[in-house]
């Protein structure tokens, strides 16, 4: 999976479960390349119905196909003010986090690497699927996410739900795997975890490209 640069996100229709669970595709061929899924039990499924999800630990697995493998891992803990979101190896070992500032990531958004160093700042409207990932110093796309982009013919057809989308990661970063984890990931945490926290956000990081 981390061999391609291009990515389309397509989350599946929920009737009655509480949690959410996407295809990842390749973005030329349309072939499935794996899955995310929120791993959460049944009974923090029914509390989800009462209770705001915030209150509630939750983890993401993204698995590869066809062996479903393990790739990484999106956790985050209960929080009341400020949320921050881990993203783990196969191994279980932390390689990055997401802070949020206060109360909403309309104010900022960042990513983190395992020793707290600044890797990239997001910036755009969530809302609409349409958000680059800056280098700390604003300079440099270090990847997209974008229902805009262009992908090939057989993936077009798919974006017709309102969560489905491409992530795009720098050709630069092409060897760099633990990058493509952390900006694939970080697409997954806002798409299943910051937008239920932020329903009344539209931005990250005040900005509108």
């Amino acid at each position: 999976m981390l061999e391609k640069n291009t990515f389309v996100v397509k989350e599946h229709v929920k009737f009655i479960s509480n949690s959410n669970t996407y295809d990842i595709l390749d973005a030329e061929s349309g072939e499935q390349l794996g899955t995310a899924q929120e791993k959460i039990g049944i009974v923090k499924q029914l509390l989800r119905f009462v209770m705001p999800k915030q209150l509630m630990a939750t983890v993401v697995e993204v698995r590869e196909k066809p062996d479903d493998q393990l790739v990484f891992s999106i956790r985050r803990g209960l929080y009341v003010f400020r949320s921050k979101v881990e993203v783990l190896d196969a191994n279980g070992a932390v390689i990055g986090y997401y802070q949020s500032k206060f109360f909403t990531i309309g104010g900022g958004f960042h990513i983190y690497d395992k020793d707290g160093n600044h890797f990239a700042e997001i910036k755009g409207k969530w809302t609409g699927f349409d958000y680059r990932f800056l280098s700390p110093d604003g300079k440099v796309e270090m990847g997209r996410v974008s229902k805009k982009l262009s992908l090939g013919s057989l993936v077009k057809d798919l974006f017709t739900s309102a969560d489905t989308y491409a992530v795009q990661v720098s050709p630069d970063l092409s060897d760099e795997p633990i990058a493509k984890m952390l900006i694939l990931a970080a697409a997954l945490a806002i798409d299943t975890i910051y937008k239920e926290e932020n329903r009344g956000g539209v931005s990250l990081g005040g900005g509108d490209e």
